[in-house]
């Protein structure tokens, strides 16, 4: 069985996302050092909170180091959640401007900057998501359960960027993933997301970039 590493990195909502992993029939277990990450078969990186923060946390764990060997070295399959997929951008522009990853291109930035003037900040609750044909197979495992649980007031700004594999509207068209090579990443909470999100567990589990 895959051994599947949960980042452990003081700004992740750790404990159902374990849950949700081992409910899909995965081995998850936290990761807080380097170590640790680069002998996994599969990383998860979640987060909760604000963005500048989180990749604070990770860079004085030395954990940003780590995850770039892990995923750019080694092609260790990754998927992001919520902050986790923030992280990834090149710039995020929450309490001040921070770097991100640099792994897809693109800045994080508040909602209302985009356009979103007429719904609630932050985007919380249940949406319906529209997937790219780079996700067709997940699509199809997925069939009409499509509506996912989202709590952001930030969102990930990519515009023209091929790597987008998912959007949802929102009072505007927003990205809602992201994926490239083995980088998986999603706005939205699989783990709160009950049946729609068991089955993009058990599609991270079984994909093979």
């Amino acid at each position: 069985m895959s051994k599947i590493g949960i980042i452990d990195y003081g700004a992740g909502n750790i404990a159902s996302v374990i849950k949700a992993i081992e409910y899909a029939g995965g081995d998850a277990s936290l990761v807080s050092c380097p170590d640790q990450i680069l002998s996994c078969d599969r990383l998860v990186l979640p987060g909760v909170g604000a963005a500048g923060m989180a990749m604070e946390n990770l860079k004085k764990l030395n954990l940003d180091q780590a995850l770039e060997e892990a995923v750019f070295t080694k092609a260790t399959p990754i998927m992001g959640i919520c902050v986790g997929m923030q992280l990834m951008a090149e710039d995020l522009y929450e309490f001040g401007h921070h770097k991100g990853l640099g792994w897809i291109k693109g800045r994080v930035v508040p909602l209302r900057s985009l356009g979103v003037e007429d719904r609630p900040v932050p985007h919380m609750g249940w949406s319906d998501v529209r997937f790219s044909e780079s996700l067709k197979k997940l699509e199809s495992r997925l069939g009409r359960h499509k509506s996912f649980y989202f709590a952001h007031s930030f969102a990930l700004d990519t515009p023209g960027n091929e790597d987008v594999n998912s959007t949802v509207h929102y009072g505007r068209e927003l990205t809602a993933g992201v994926m490239r090579d083995n980088i998986a990443a999603f706005q939205f909470h699989p783990e709160k997301s009950q049946i729609s999100g068991d089955v993009l567990m058990q599609w991270f589990l079984d994909w093979s970039p």
